[in-house]
């Protein structure tokens, strides 16, 4: 058998159970899908009416395999971890005093810029695809990238006041959130341009989007998702205390604050590569991908996931770079790093 590191289960009324040594997903006496647990990383559920045997959970914890569960449209709603994970103390207090120090405002203001320069890369790295065969589309996506990069501007002006008044990551997340939206609104008006006429596409919405190409970008987040999670439980940070995302209930703040270095390297690089290469998002009368979508989405985001990128001097998975990151998030944080830089890819 080879070797396996993701096991999907997204059939409804399947069941994932341990059999001598693999978890195998079945439905009606059906395997429909199998994997060793030794060479496994992950399992992900993604539709409801899927089972869980105790046994399966119990090995999964033992060899930290994280179990993800997410809606058919892509939003995340449970992680499964060993206990143990949870247990380190001295990360997750300075993690919570830095909230209030200027090492948090350093953080916050250090996410949005990788994720403004991913954004504005990446319409480049599109736009210069175009440049002989569309050369308008070539000129406006190459304006576009500009303003979007011009935003980082701005977020040296911040960090310098932060600095100098001392500010706290309260103080600086209005006007953070606002250089974010007014960068990521150009982003998106560069998809317009390369996106098919076909796909109907009204721009970016998230939460509650029928329309397939922001559905397929939910998807892949949601996917995305369970590995950034994972990184920061592992790294010993807290997913729930952010410093970019209001605190609420039930919120992963922190979770949603890390996923915004990696959006445009992993979702909308792959899901735009597949939409452009003919890919169709096939929805059903309900606007729910149909099961061969799904799969194919969630094995393109995993497979990228695999992808190499140049890292510190080397080529590395972005599953490992995450990794990376989020370790380096947390010796930042307990002070033993003297600045944080979020994961900006190079095009």
């Amino acid at each position: 058998m080879p070797i396996i590191q993701n096991l999907v289960a997204d059939t409804f009324g399947s069941h994932i159970g341990k059999y001598q040594g693999r978890l195998k997903v079945t439905q009606g006496g059906t395997t429909l899908a199998q994997a060793p647990i030794m060479h496994l990383e992950r399992v992900l559920v993604t539709n409801k009416g899927v089972s869980v045997s105790a046994e399966t959970i119990r090995a999964c914890t033992e060899k930290g395999i994280p179990i993800h569960f997410m809606s058919s449209r892509g939003t995340p709603y449970a992680s499964l971890y060993s206990a143990g994970l949870t247990g380190t103390v001295l990360t997750r207090r300075a993690q919570l005093t830095a909230f209030e120090s200027p090492r948090g405002v350093q953080l916050a203001l250090s996410i949005v810029l990788a994720k403004i320069q991913n954004q504005g890369n990446f319409l480049k790295y599109v736009g210069k695809y175009r440049k002989e065969k569309q050369p308008e589309v070539y000129q406006e996506l190459h304006w576009l990238a500009g303003e979007v990069l011009d935003h980082c501007e701005e977020l040296c002006t911040l960090d310098f006041l932060a600095k100098h008044e001392d500010y706290s990551v309260d103080d600086v997340r209005g006007q953070l959130l606002s250089i974010e939206g007014r960068a990521a609104q150009k982003y998106w008006a560069g998809f317009k341009q390369v996106l098919s006429a076909d796909l109907a596409w009204p721009g970016r919405e998230r939460r509650g989007a029928k329309d397939p190409f922001n559905s397929a970008l939910n998807y892949g987040y949601g996917i995305l998702y369970g590995e950034v999670e994972k990184a920061l439980v592992l790294a010993g940070l807290d997913p729930y205390a952010g410093f970019i995302h209001v605190d609420r209930p039930g919120k992963p703040s922190l979770a949603l604050d890390f996923i915004e270095e990696f959006r445009t390297a992993v979702v909308d690089k792959t899901v735009l590569g597949l939409v452009n290469k003919g890919m169709k998002l096939e929805q059903d009368e309900r606007g729910m991908f149909v099961d061969k979508t799904r799969q194919q989405l969630s094995n393109k985001i995993l497979a990228r996931l695999d992808a190499k990128s140049l890292y510190e001097g080397k080529r590395r998975p972005l599953r490992n770079i995450i990794q990376h990151q989020a370790r380096h998030m947390a010796t930042f944080l307990r002070g033993e790093r003297d600045a944080y830089d979020g994961f900006a890819l190079s095009w």
